[in-house]
């Protein structure tokens, strides 16, 4: 035998058009600099730096004690759904019955499930340019064409009824919006939402809403999609409001007649998500867990003015106010016409981590990036100082 052997693997070919996660690359960079004694800014991963509400954590350790250890049906815990079902009551005035909840790990899990149920190779679907990445991958892995429609500023970087019939083809077949959105942090309103609904009934199309940072808003009043439309396909998760990210607990609702199909892909793609984390969410809507959410909700928000006031002074455009989630996406077209540099060269020598425009669609992608307020005011403070001296650097541009 000569030489050593090499075992070739081929991976399969829709792998070639899912992107990377950049903000992961930026994260694993940052903590790599950490590692060899470097002071960071975390700036640029959307989780927050809050522990689990302590109701929440004794709900979960509750259910360790009592050995809630073993399988839930595929659909959730059925207290869960219930309870699931009496916030949109309570917070929405609308009744969903427990039945049309879906219990996953995560709202990845929601919207890789969806995607498989509702797409066939081949089919369109209409996402907003800049987006949350992780979604046009899940319609790829679908075999079905993420079709990118870019938003700005005079679109509220959100998709509109006249952006749908511009940009719609003859496979289109779903419309994808969050709200609040990643990376802009903008909302749809009741008005806007039942436009889209409307214009996806006329066109035989599903309308799928990602309303996973819900709660944490700064406007007042947000609107569900499932107080516009019957048909609506709702995603929410339990980890930005609820503090939960490491739990990886999600849910999603459905019209009635997609209940039976979400049943069985849930059985087969998860068998059910942690059992764990469900006792533990259960607590996650009683008033003591509330009040704790809210208050880090209103720091968000003094984050938010902070940062946005500090990024306006300094030069970034911020054409739109956050107005919900934790992100500023911000233009910096005055310093540089590649976001990738830029943040490359803000971690590496002044320690603050921002995600690239270029991790979030095609649109405009090299003149923004993404700030997230999801650490103290103590870590904003010394990121202003930081800041203030990378842009008079001349290190940002290349």
């Amino acid at each position: 035998m000569s030489g050593a052997t090499e075992t070739r693997f081929k991976t399969a070919a829709r792998l070639r058009d899912i992107s990377p996660f950049r903000v992961m690359t930026v994260l694993e960079r940052a903590r790599t600099l950490e590692a060899q004694g470097r002071s960071i800014v975390h700036l640029e991963v959307g989780e927050p730096d809050f522990v689990t509400a302590a109701p929440v954590l004794e709900a979960g350790r509750a259910a360790l004690a009592q050995g809630h250890t073993g399988y839930t049906p595929a659909a959730g815990l059925p207290q869960l759904r219930e309870r699931i079902a009496a916030y949109y009551a309570d917070c929405h005035d609308v009744t969903v019955t427990p039945e049309r909840i879906f219990v996953t790990p995560g709202a990845s899990g929601a919207l890789m499930l969806l995607a498989q149920m509702l797409l066939n190779p081949g089919d369109g679907v209409l996402m907003m340019d800049p987006g949350y990445p992780c979604n046009r991958n899940f319609v790829r892995l679908a075999g079905a064409e993420a079709q990118l429609v870019p938003v700005n500023a005079q679109s509220n970087f959100q998709l509109t009824r006249a952006l749908l019939e511009e940009h719609s083809k003859p496979n289109t077949r779903g419309v994808w919006v969050a709200s609040p959105g990643n990376p802009t942090g903008t909302i749809l309103s009741a008005e806007e939402l039942l436009s889209l609904s409307h214009w996806c009934d006329e066109h035989d199309a599903h309308l799928l809403v990602d309303e996973i940072y819900h709660g944490l808003d700064y406007v007042g009043g947000l609107p569900s999609a499932l107080e516009v439309s019957p048909n609506a396909l709702v995603v929410n998760s339990f980890s930005k409001y609820f503090g939960m990210t490491g739990w990886r607990l999600g849910w999603f609702v459905v019209p009635d007649q997609l209940v039976a199909a979400s049943n069985i892909l849930a059985q087969n793609l998860f068998i059910a998500a942690s059992t764990v984390a469900q006792y533990a969410a259960l607590r996650a809507f009683d008033a003591d867990a509330v009040e704790i959410f809210e208050q880090r909700r209103a720091e968000f928000a003094q984050r938010r003015d902070f940062l946005s006031s500090v990024l306006v002074e300094l030069g970034f455009s911020v054409p739109v106010p956050t107005q919900g989630a934790f992100y500023i996406y911000a233009g910096i077209e005055k310093f540089s016409d590649d976001s990738e540099h830029f943040c490359h060269a803000l971690l590496e020598h002044f320690g603050v981590a921002v995600t690239p425009g270029t991790d979030f669609g095609d649109h405009d992608n090299r003149r923004h990036v993404r700030f997230a307020f999801t650490t103290g005011m103590d870590q904003l403070q010394i990121a202003d100082d930081r800041l203030r001296e990378a842009v008079h650097s001349g290190r940002l541009s290349r």
